[in-house]
């Protein structure tokens, strides 16, 4: 039976970025069957929400979620409770997505596009772990009041139970046991009680988990550690906020946002996207980097199928296209051969035809 992928390539960039993920996964075979639908800006237009009821339904009887990218300066000057971005929000709570895996890679061939020292990040592979469904973005009360004196006041609450805490810790150390086997935990326990209590519960957590490492950090010198000195980390497990701002730092180590792709996991349907926005300004010009969504197609393989050899002959195929030097516009150098959006895509799925011949 084919496996079902629901496939919502979004606003701006996204259908340009998922068509290609979609083209590399044809080498694979009759294995999938893909039905679209709209979410975000173009759902809004369409139907006057970020997201269909019925499209929740299809993602619920799906076996993994491709996404593309939301949102754009034309929905922003809507209500909060009806932006695109709303989407993603009902989409990892009713899939029970807690936790989002954002891997920073320095691929070889683009260390000198980072904007730190090649001795500093070359050989960098962490896994940032986010909390994804607690913490500042979910907590109540939230909204912006007006007060008796005419002022208005904005709030947002940060909460997190103790079992938030231990599943997506739990998601850690299992992924950091395949990996290098270490975990890094940040959090703000000097000033937040939420987190002192996220960190009592992660070391709790961490004596199941014999052989891996386990060390806490501070959110601020954490931030200061992934430029001073990103390669001390494999995992970093963190709340929700953090993640959100610690995986976009991370990203930047690798010289594009454009090259990250990301899998939110925990309930039966995983969410599989890049990382970056809906980049409007590039939309429809043939111009956006699609690596980042064919990465997260090789995530949604490895994590949703258990087709590891065809995740790793993605990863390698990438690899080997920036080898061969081919770059679209955001990590084109001197001497590189810049490429649309489309023709990436194509050199992506030569590279894979040529390596799944060889195995």
């Amino acid at each position: 039976m084919a496996c079902k992928v629901l496939v919502l390539p979004g606003d701006g960039i996204g259908p340009e970025i998922v068509r290609e993920a979609l083209k590399v996964l044809r080498p694979l075979g009759d294995r999938f069957s893909f039905e679209e639908a709209l979410v975000g800006g173009a759902s809004i237009d369409a139907y006057g929400v970020p997201i269909k009821e019925e499209v929740l339904d299809l993602a619920k009887k799906s076996d993994a979620v491709l996404l593309g990218a939301v949102g754009g300066p034309k929905w922003e000057d809507l209500d909060y409770s009806v932006r695109p971005e709303r989407a993603l929000l009902a989409l990892r709570k009713e899939l029970g997505a807690f936790g989002n895996l954002r891997p920073a890679k320095v691929f070889s061939p683009l260390i000198d596009a980072s904007p730190l020292k090649r001795e500093v990040i070359e050989g960098i592979d962490l896994l940032v772990v986010r909390e994804l469904t607690g913490g500042i973005y979910f907590g109540e009360p939230r909204g912006v009041e007006r007060l008796p004196d005419g002022r208005e006041r904005g709030l947002n609450t940060l909460v997190y139970h103790d079992h938030e805490v231990e599943r997506i810790a739990r998601l850690a150390f299992e992924v950091a046991g395949k990996r290098r086997r270490k975990v890094t935990s940040v959090d703000k326990a000097n000033v937040l009680e939420s987190t002192e209590l996220w960190r009592k519960v992660v070391t709790r957590v961490h004596r199941e988990y014999e052989g891996i490492e386990l060390n806490h950090m501070y959110v601020d010198n954490c931030a200061m550690q992934l430029i001073r000195e990103p390669g001390q980390f494999d995992v970093i497990l963190t709340t929700n906020m953090f993640g959100d701002i610690l995986s976009d730092e991370a990203a930047m180590l690798t010289g594009s946002i454009g090259m990250l792709p990301s899998a939110s996991l925990g309930g039966g349907v995983g969410i599989f996207e890049p990382i970056h926005g809906s980049a409007p300004d590039i939309a429809g010009k043939n111009r956006a980097n699609p690596l980042a969504t064919i990465l997260s197609a090789a995530m949604m393989l490895r994590y949703a199928f258990s087709m590891d050899r065809e995740a790793l002959a993605i990863e390698r195929a990438v690899e080997e296209v920036l080898e061969r030097g081919y770059r679209t516009p955001d990590i084109y150098s001197e001497g590189t051969k810049m490429v649309s959006c489309s023709e990436m895509g194509d050199r992506v799925v030569e590279a894979l035809e040529e390596i799944l011949s060889r195995i």
